[in-house]
């Protein structure tokens, strides 16, 4: 966590490689950050982007003492918590803290920093107060009539009453929050898949149907669920390789943000994931990666994933990139160069 007033003093390791006079992708494989006495993360364990405190580096440096953190027993409301730390103070996983965020409330108070979403720990308090528990209707409502949930906040709703309730039922979702049937079973399905994930990540040895058994769930209200859950693992599996791509694509200008792509799931049965390239050397508007085939351009940033399972054809701005299914990233860079030259060349005759 970032403790209370040290929000100014948060570093990432490119800010730690910038301070030594060295390039990332150097410095990260050097690991001087390894080394015995330095000063540990700030950030909680298991984050993909690794904090540190400035104040702690510098000691560390300057081969001064490092001066301790607040300790952990100690809280503060303004305390900044990642969404690990936040999931840990409700007692949920980090996934339904994903769900959960998007509460009016929660977003309203998000703050980032180090390039990483963090929440004051008295606005994360403030909404495990103000949580509805089992979402029972209004007094002075007639019996069964729903609570006509806003939509954008369906999915933290239908999240709280997994938590409270594992065998819980689309009818009975539907009821609750007065939200169609259609609307309920799709978010059970997403957030059953989610946990499933989960639990298959800490039990390595589990099935999906025995990770479903052991949340609790229905077998015959989870066959969707599992069958999306081994397709959620084989996103984050990938997650790691589209970010280093994503990444070496905004140092070579061809992207104006290094954040990792958004992953898709078109039908729960294939893992895809586009990233825009709006810098001003991109030949093409959007790159596709798709876990089928790898890398293609695309001919629209706004929708570069085609529907249906159909590959698009090439021609126009659309390429298929060689290199196998997760090519080096500088390979990917090397493509779209080759591609810019084509197109200079053509535009030049």
């Amino acid at each position: 966590m970032i403790r209370a007033g040290r929000q100014h003093l948060v570093r990432t390791l490119a800010d730690l490689a910038a301070q030594q006079g060295v390039g990332i992708d150097h410095y990260t494989r050097l690991k001087p950050y390894q080394a015995p006495g330095f000063p540990a993360p700030i950030s909680s364990e298991g984050s993909r982007t690794r904090l540190y405190d400035g104040e702690q580096v510098d000691a560390y440096l300057q081969g001064k003492p490092v001066p301790p953190l607040p300790q952990p027993e100690v809280e503060d409301d303004s305390d900044l918590l990642d969404r690990r730390e936040c999931a840990a103070l409700l007692g949920v996983s980090p996934r339904s803290w994903d769900v959960y965020k998007r509460d009016p409330a929660l977003t309203a108070a998000r703050i980032e920093a180090g390039g990483v979403e963090h929440w004051p720990r008295h606005a994360v308090k403030a909404y495990q107060a103000d949580r509805p528990g089992d979402a029972a209707p209004k007094p002075g409502r007639p019996k069964g009539t729903g609570d006509q949930v806003p939509r954008d906040q369906v999915a933290a709703r239908v999240a709280e009453l997994l938590d409270a309730d594992p065998t819980i039922s689309a009818a009975t979702v539907t009821a609750r929050l007065g939200v169609h049937r259609n609307t309920a079973q799709d978010s059970l399905t997403y957030q059953r898949a989610e946990r499933i994930a989960d639990h298959i990540a800490a039990h390595p040895t589990l099935t999906p149907t025995e990770a479903a058994a052991h949340l609790g769930y229905p077998p015959a209200q989870t066959r969707r669920a599992t069958a999306r859950a081994v397709v959620l693992l084989r996103a984050r599996q990938a997650a790691p390789y589209l970010a280093d791509v994503a990444a070496a694509l905004h140092r070579a200008h061809l992207t104006t943000t290094e954040a990792a792509p958004d992953v898709h799931l078109p039908g729960d049965d294939r893992v895809v994931a586009a990233l825009v390239l709006d810098g001003d050397q991109a030949p093409v508007p959007a790159l596709v990666w798709d876990e089928r085939y790898g890398w293609r351009t695309a001919s629209s940033r706004r929708h570069p994933i085609t529907k249906g399972a159909a590959l698009p054809s090439e021609g126009g701005s659309v390429r298929y990139l060689a290199g196998g299914i997760t090519p080096p990233p500088g390979d990917v860079v090397t493509a779209l160069r080759e591609l810019q030259e084509v197109s200079s060349l053509g535009e030049s005759r």
